[in-house]
């Protein structure tokens, strides 16, 4: 049993555009949702294992990918990625420079690469800066990200705050002028005392050469756009593009499911609500569970009549700061999912199928509510990725995707997607 090439998402949503694009170019990623099944698996070119670490307490974080590296490490795993966010969403507690601390310490590395950043979302990193959209990430929509706004536009300068290892940046001028020249840089700075490389993502001529450089690595870290890079250059030496058949859908009813509180999101939430029913609920109102059984109960009548319907914990900027300022910045996004994950374990009890879920740590919560081990990963496609399947004989169909992503009607392409 063996594994070449292993993915580690610190969320569901980022594991999925990873798994999806190598999807659309042949390369089958299966998808892990429960770590659990990993000595079942047999043998794999690439394994996608979606957690969520991104917004764990550091060492909870940390004490999660120690038991998920030995999994892996005892099922033969040849490489590992340390996947992020393209836009480095993390706290200056963490939790990037924690896990990669224990990673460059486990696998006894002298260097680790940073790969934030991807350009084909524009998304760039430059002289270790960051722009989001062509503004600089401190003058994007992230910077009011309600769990980890992005404040500070040095990368570099964000991850020496997370870790007592020395950061340097392999910036595009070095890697503009090729790999011999990117190749001593690097050993030049180590002789220094660089252990950490930021490297800069301005197009996709850096990605493919800091694969070259960082691709023999036991351990490499970074965004989609590295990992879609390394993971495919380790498969193509392997094997040809593969077609797969489409799998067996679900059949059954019909939910979307908010849970990003992004402006993105809310767009899309109003343009659903035009032509179908949905609920939003005020996180403060009430306990979670009785907020899951009202939001049930609304939901039977509407189900019975065949409708698609949706359920939104998103509110304005003001009313995230209300709730915010109620339970804290962590326990009102986890009280938020916590309702989210328990109407869709009971809309999958009353036979719904079919699941559109918005916001990256929704989707993580909502995945392992239902009780889902692995899924099927469909190829990147006009709605972009996110569409997957289970792999049990529910065959739930879902769209994941993070809030700030997708145009206006991405709800309703989504359902009828699931429905051809």
């Amino acid at each position: 049993m063996s594994v070449r090439f292993a993915v580690i998402a610190d969320d569901f949503t980022g594991g999925l555009f990873v798994a999806s694009n190598l999807e659309k170019i042949g390369i089958p990623a299966l998808y892990v949702c429960d770590p659990g099944i990993l000595p079942s698996i047999g043998d794999q070119g690439v394994v996608v294992v979606a957690t969520r670490l991104r917004f764990m307490p550091p060492a909870e974080a940390v004490a999660t990918l120690d038991s998920l590296t030995v999994s892996l490490d005892a099922i033969g795993t040849e490489h590992i990625f340390y996947k992020y966010c393209s836009t480095f969403d993390s706290t200056d507690e963490g939790n990037i420079g924690p896990c990669a601390d224990f990673l460059i310490g486990k696998y006894d590395q002298s260097r680790l690469v940073f790969g934030p950043g991807y350009p084909d979302l524009r998304t760039y990193v430059h002289e270790g800066y960051m722009f989001y959209k062509d503004r600089l990430i401190s003058e994007s929509i992230k910077r009011f990200d309600p769990i980890s706004p992005m404040n500070d536009p040095d990368m570099a300068r964000v991850l020496q705050r997370q870790t007592a290892e020395k950061v340097g940046l392999l910036p595009h001028r070095v890697l503009h002028r090729g790999s011999t020249v990117a190749h001593d840089y690097v050993r030049d700075q180590q002789d220094k005392g660089v252990r950490y490389f930021l490297m800069d993502c301005v197009d996709n001529d850096d990605v493919a050469l800091g694969a070259v450089i960082f691709g023999g690595d036991r351990v490499t870290t970074g965004a989609d756009a590295l990992a879609i890079e390394l993971a495919s250059r380790w498969e193509k030496r392997q094997l040809a593009r593969q077609d797969r058949p489409m799998p067996l859908r679900g059949q059954g009813g019909e939910a979307v499911l908010v849970g990003s509180c992004s402006e993105v999101t809310l767009r899309q939430r109003d343009h659903f609500a035009l032509s179908n029913p949905v609920l939003d609920i005020d996180i403060r109102e009430a306990e979670a569970d009785a907020l899951t059984d009202r939001a049930l109960e609304w939901a039977r009548r509407r189900l019975d009549a065949g409708r698609a319907i949706g359920f939104s914990v998103a509110g304005d900027p003001d009313a995230v700061t209300r709730a915010q300022s109620m339970f804290g910045v962590m326990g009102a996004a986890r009280k938020a999912e916590a309702i989210l994950a328990g109407i869709a374990r009971g809309l999958a009890e009353k036979g719904v199928r079919k699941f559109v879920v918005s916001g990256g740590e929704s989707s993580g919560a909502i995945v392992q509510a239902l009780g889902i081990q692995s899924m099927q990963v469909l190829a990147f496609d006009e709605l972009g990725a996110g569409s997957c399947i289970s792999q049990d004989d529910r065959r739930i169909s879902l769209f994941l995707k993070p809030g700030k992503i997708g145009a206006e009607d991405v709800f309703s392409a989504a359902l009828e997607k699931m429905r051809a």
